[in-house]
């Protein structure tokens, strides 16, 4: 068989000698032999335990991760106070460790087995991200009376304590959201074709910068129940473009090329996770409630249902917050994938 067909026949096909007591041969090896050792050789080959393109075990923080969700649902339902104040992070530290290790036994990679230091800076972004978000609640002075859409209840009174619930919960936002859509992208959008390209010149990509600034800085100067729909969106007209026109990953970039699988993957997970979101906290003590003018008193949970409506985009304004932080961190990488998070460590 010539040797072209042959390697087509078998991709990892390897020729291997034997030793002349085991074939009774003694010369060496022919001119056509040579040339396969060396094309075998050339190869190169994995020198680790793990495929990057196969899957892989079901990571033990999985098992963690699901043993947490499962114990604080049983304890919050027997009345456990601790569990029940503490629920909303502990719940979602739970989830991150199941989703995370879901992640990893589909593509043998995850933020939190070969990304640590990247799961660090979504960490602490997402903490920055959603403080942000409380200013914008509560824009003058940051009192329960007057915040303006979200309302807490039932917080812990020790003010450092508090203070350490805050910064644990919020944590977990970005880290939830981008798994959700990292594990959505590599099964429901997996096999998704490249779509209609859509293409934004220049001059667009600046208005929608400037749109996205004046909702960003309106509803600072002039605080009010209405302008909810304003801050979900503002940041993701903002940031976004800013990120496509530096060479960044950007929603904006992929729309060009045509591929709509990132940004149907932080869709879907901000209706996923939203809604999650809300089954949890209704449940737990240490809750949060909301006042809208539209609708408000027509909820699923303690979300008036119009509410859901922001989950969506909140999960790509997130997207885009945290691609433009990343950007001020560091260099660009050499190589920009389509997954969700900067991977530093990806194999080649």
């Amino acid at each position: 068989m010539p040797l072209d067909l042959e390697a087509k026949r078998d991709s990892s096909f390897r020729w291997r000698t034997c030793p002349p007591c085991a074939t009774g041969r003694t010369s060496a090896p022919s001119k056509h032999e040579q040339v396969v050792v060396v094309a075998a050789s050339s190869r190169p080959h994995n020198t680790t335990s793990v495929n990057s393109k196969g899957k892989s075990r079901f990571a033990p923080h999985g098992y963690v991760g699901l043993a947490i969700i499962l114990f604080a649902e049983l304890f919050l339902f027997r009345g456990n106070q601790i569990v029940g104040h503490w629920f909303t992070p502990i719940v979602w530290t739970g989830y991150i460790l199941f989703v995370d290790a879901l992640v990893y036994k589909l593509e043998s990679r995850s933020l939190l087995t070969t990304e640590r230091l990247e799961f660090v800076l979504i960490v602490l972004i997402s903490i920055g991200g959603w403080w942000l978000c409380e200013f914008y609640n509560a824009p003058r002075f940051w009192k329960s009376n007057l915040e303006l859409w979200w309302h807490y209840h039932n917080l812990e009174p020790n003010l450092l304590l508090r203070r350490v619930g805050y910064d644990w919960a919020f944590a977990t936002i970005f880290p939830l959201l981008f798994i959700t859509a990292e594990l959505l992208g590599l099964t429901i959008f997996k096999r998704w074709d490249r779509s209609k390209a859509i293409k934004l010149s220049k001059p667009v990509l600046i208005i929608l910068i400037i749109l996205g600034a004046l909702g960003a800085i309106v509803p600072l100067l002039y605080p009010s129940v209405w302008f909810a729909p304003v801050i979900w969106l503002s940041f993701v007209l903002l940031l976004d473009p800013v990120n496509a026109l530096r060479g960044w990953p950007s929603i904006t970039g992929d729309l060009s090329r045509g591929d709509w699988r990132r940004l149907w993957s932080l869709l879907v997970s901000g209706l996923v996770c939203g809604f999650l979101w809300e089954f949890f906290n209704y449940w737990a003590l240490s809750k949060w409630t909301y006042t809208v003018p539209y609708f408000g008193d027509l909820k699923i949970f303690e979300m008036p249902v119009l509410g859901y409506l922001g989950f969506p985009p909140f999960a790509v304004e997130c997207w885009a917050m945290y691609i433009f932080c990343r950007s001020l961190l560091g260099p660009k990488p050499a190589r920009l994938s389509d997954n969700i998070w900067i991977e530093t460590n990806a194999q080649t």
